[in-house]
């Protein structure tokens, strides 16, 4: 039994002729006789009765016509789910996004989802970088978008860098440093220090920067994995944060002397063991597409 097959008893039921179905089907009676017979054989019951020129649904027949159509109507509506599907119309992802990933990409990918594909389902996870690898490898989340530098090597896991947005030194409109045609450390040590956690590669910089004291260990007061509470921090006190410079866009950026030139390198992280959903390479390219305008 087939699902043609089906859908050949259902019209024959429906307009109780074979001609007038034969017709609809595009088949010949013969074929359409042998069909609705190729089911009654599998089943062992006449599936319709003979009554004059017309036919009508037997006892047998009338179960079978509920059944027949409740799976036909499941098949088309898989196909056509499937396709949503397929096309990312529909679906579910779950991203995870590390501290600075979060600030800049949070708002705008769920306005992305929410106008360019309002069926699907979006769920975002922040938090640190370890317990968001970990939720990827348990299946937990489907991808990650982090500063890769402190990201460990993994063969299990599939990197692709999407931007490298430079680092600084800021602090609040104001601040006795904020206007300063050069800072040293030792003038930035004068005040609290907040950030997220940095990865060795920044840690590595800092101290090759400003000497040892510079080392996040040392020179870090504050440290949070949430930005937005250490941006209300730096602008409410004369704290300074070392963060992605266009994550606070209203602070001053401090002459550091040397300069800093450091940058985070933010990627989308995956495992090499799953394949990508429609939906989720949809996502990917907006990511790469909404960073590039910082």
């Amino acid at each position: 039994m087939t699902l043609v097959q089906l859908r050949h008893f259902l019209e024959l039921a429906n307009t109780a002729s074979f001609s007038k179905s034969a017709v609809k089907l595009h088949l010949s009676q013969p074929a359409l006789s042998r069909s609705i017979k190729s089911i009654e054989d599998e089943f062992g019951h006449q599936l319709f009765d003979r009554v004059g020129r017309k036919i009508e649904l037997t006892a047998f027949g009338q179960y079978f016509y509920a059944q027949a159509r409740d799976l036909v109507d499941r098949a088309t509506n898989l196909k056509q789910s499937s396709h949503q599907l397929l096309s990312g119309q529909t679906g579910k992802v779950r991203v995870g996004l590390g501290s600075g990933p979060g600030a800049l990409l949070t708002s705008p990918l769920m306005k992305y989802v929410a106008s360019e594909f309002p069926k699907a389902h979006l769920e975002i996870a922040r938090g640190h970088t370890t317990l968001l690898v970990q939720a990827l490898r348990d299946r937990q989340l489907d991808a990650l978008v982090l500063d890769i530098r402190s990201l460990n090597p993994s063969s299990d896991l599939e990197v692709e860098g999407l931007c490298e947005l430079p680092g600084a030194f800021m602090c609040r409109k104001g601040h006795p440093l904020s206007k300063a045609r050069q800072v040293t450390l030792a003038k930035l040590k004068d005040y609290p220090v907040a950030s997220t956690p940095l990865s060795d590669e920044v840690a590595r910089i800092l101290v090759d920067r400003y000497g040892a004291d510079a080392h996040p260990d040392v020179l870090v007061n504050v440290r949070c994995d949430e930005i937005s509470s250490l941006l209300d921090v730096v602008r409410s006190t004369d704290a300074i944060l070392v963060a992605v410079r266009s994550l606070g866009p209203d602070l001053v950026a401090l002459k550091m002397s040397p300069e800093l030139n450091a940058t985070a390198k933010f990627g989308w992280v995956s495992l090499r063991s799953r394949s990508e959903s429609p939906l989720c390479g949809y996502l990917r390219t907006a990511t790469k597409e909404i960073l590039s305008g910082h």
